[in-house]
């Protein structure tokens, strides 16, 4: 049995608590919004994940760096990570990465904003094809520990590990994040055709050609292409492009009807794409797609306009 802190109370850092709870282990949850915990502690349920009742052995703590836990899963929003991190003593603790995405201005991945914060600590990213709601109900599910060193992996996979989840080592986090990042982008440009009425052929199109985008950025930032083929790359490209519960296809799908996207919770693709477009650039990477939802967000182009424009790129062979 271990000790789990996790640091942050969303849906997705309460989903990971019901698993571990639900797999034997003690475990503290930390929240942001002390407003939100106190709901969450008069309710025993996170309103971000309705239906899910917080057992009591559960505790709620005040302390984002819960000093008895062996160590700490932080689930925030990458624009909110530097923070909450920031906020942790890690007292020589692994520091696990529950959170996919960009920083906005720095181009920086979780694990990269860890080591600037805590430069040394050691450091492991949890990712992968993983709706909160389904991991929250027991449903079967696969996931990866990516961490560069291989003690490390080998406690929090064993630490991690659980009914009901498969977890997979990976020694490269940088592809592993890159991964994380880019299908949230690639994955409102699919909401996007969906929504707009293009059709199953287009968001197919664009599934595998962002897989291609996804693939050139993590070789072009040195990561390992092989990483792009596994479930932190098209395994979870193919969930949130596909399933209506991720928020940014949903965020995509209002976009393509021409909606004001209302999405409860954060759509980490709309930071991102832009984030994303620059660390491409500076690393000579070709990604189209990710810079027309960089421009389509920014309100430089119409999602017609878009459209026309990968369209009519130059033909060259796949």
């Amino acid at each position: 049995m271990s000790s789990w802190g996790i640091v942050g109370a969303g849906a997705w850092g309460t989903a990971l608590a019901l698993f571990a709870h639900r797999a034997g282990h003690e475990v503290r949850l930390w929240g942001r919004d002390p407003a939100r915990l106190q709901e969450i502690v008069a309710r025993r349920e996170n309103p971000r994940l309705p239906g899910f009742p917080i057992p009591e052995a559960i505790g709620l703590a005040d302390d984002p760096s819960m000093p008895e836990a062996e160590f700490l899963l932080l689930a925030v929003p990458v624009q909110h990570f530097r923070a909450v991190a920031g906020a942790v003593v890690p007292s020589g603790r692994p520091l696990v990465a529950a959170a996919k995405g960009m920083e906005a201005g720095t181009g920086l991945m979780p694990l990269e904003i860890l080591a600037a914060v805590h430069p040394g600590a050691p450091t492991g990213v949890l990712t992968g094809p993983n709706f909160a709601a389904e991991i929250a109900a027991g449903l079967p599910a696969a996931s990866v520990l990516a961490a560069a060193d291989g003690g490390v992996r080998k406690t929090l996979l064993a630490a991690l590990s659980g009914p009901g989840l498969r977890l997979y080592g990976n020694a490269d986090p940088l592809g592993a994040q890159v991964g994380g990042a880019a299908k949230n982008v690639i994955a409102i440009a699919a909401g996007a055709v969906i929504g707009a009425g293009w059709g199953e052929n287009a968001r197919a199109a664009l599934v595998t050609r962002g897989l291609a985008e996804l693939s050139r950025l993590t070789v072009g930032l040195g990561g390992r292409l092989e990483t792009s083929f596994g479930l932190s790359g098209l395994g979870d490209l193919v969930l949130t492009c596909t399933g209506r519960a991720s928020r940014n296809f949903r965020y995509g799908w209002a976009l393509g009807r021409g909606e004001r996207p209302a999405v409860e919770g954060v759509a980490e693709g709309v930071a991102t794409a832009p984030a994303l477009v620059a660390r491409a650039e500076g690393a000579g990477c070709e990604v189209p797609v990710a810079g027309a939802v960089a421009r389509l967000l920014a309100g430089e182009t119409t999602l017609g306009e878009a459209m026309a424009e990968l369209l009519a790129r130059p033909q060259r062979d796949e």
